[in-house]
């Protein structure tokens, strides 16, 4: 049972790239003065005047420059989009089994999502649905992976099949954040599980570990009766935790 990341984050603030415009300018030798015809001709001007009219820009000049520095290419937004290297989704429940403590762990690699981030407005990062293939988690007995898959979570019939987040908001997220950087925040959206959707809040740590790929993880508990989850009981379970820890990796790489 799990989860995933964000909506309107700032995550480019790790990623800000810094495009600068270099304009030169050079300043053009004088020119001879015309050869003596017999027409008459205006006076020369003096050396002091000709070196003022060099320096002094033209107006078409002014217009060209500013041209320039307007038409400059701006970069384009980045979408960046889980790869399964490094990403991983999976839930955690206490449960005492045959008089001792265990903590049963079921995990899947299957978990898509992706986010744009604009370089030309950084605090606007659009972040996508979530989903985690629940029909893939896999914990350390079969017997236990086919009930959590078929009776638990339902997640061999198609319309349960998936758990979803969508985020809503962020907070607590850096103004700045460079290469190498990590942080964390709190991610609020909405996590669907079954056919029921509640708000849930997700403990969030980032690093850029460099312009194309962002590496993460992610943490919240819920309880699992709030999703409409029962859990059987078995012989040899004397009793389960009401609370489940949902937690996620992921890596995240830039489109092509």
């Amino acid at each position: 049972m799990s989860f995933t990341t964000m909506r309107r984050l700032t995550l480019f603030a790790l990623l800000t790239l810094l495009v600068g415009l270099l304009v030169a300018g050079c300043s053009g030798a004088s020119t001879p003065a015309p050869a003596a015809t017999e027409a008459p001709m205006a006076e020369a001007p003096s050396a002091t005047e000709a070196v003022q009219e060099d320096a002094a820009p033209t107006p078409e000049a002014a217009t060209t420059d500013a041209s320039d520095a307007a038409s400059a290419p701006a970069v384009s937004a980045i979408t960046f989009r889980f790869v399964a290297d490094g990403t991983e989704a999976r839930f955690l429940i206490d449960e005492v089994l045959m008089g001792q403590d265990k903590t049963v762990v079921g995990a899947t690699p299957l978990v898509e999502g992706e986010l744009t981030v604009d370089p030309n407005n950084p605090t606007a990062v659009q972040v996508g649905t979530i989903r985690i293939d629940a029909s893939d988690l896999t914990t350390d007995d079969d017997r236990r992976t086919n009930r959590v898959r078929n009776d638990i979570l339902k997640a061999s019939q198609e319309p349960y099949r998936y758990i979803t987040f969508t985020p809503t908001s962020i907070t607590g997220l850096p103004a700045t954040a460079a290469a190498g950087d990590s942080f964390t925040f709190q991610a609020t959206g909405d996590l669907t599980i079954l056919d029921i959707t509640q708000p849930v809040t997700f403990e969030m740590s980032v690093t850029a570990v460099d312009d194309a790929t962002l590496q993460g993880a992610g943490a919240a508990t819920i309880r699992y009766a709030d999703f409409g989850i029962s859990i059987p009981q078995v012989p040899m379970v004397a009793s389960v935790a009401d609370e489940v820890k949902l937690e996620i990796d992921f890596t995240a790489q830039a489109v092509q």
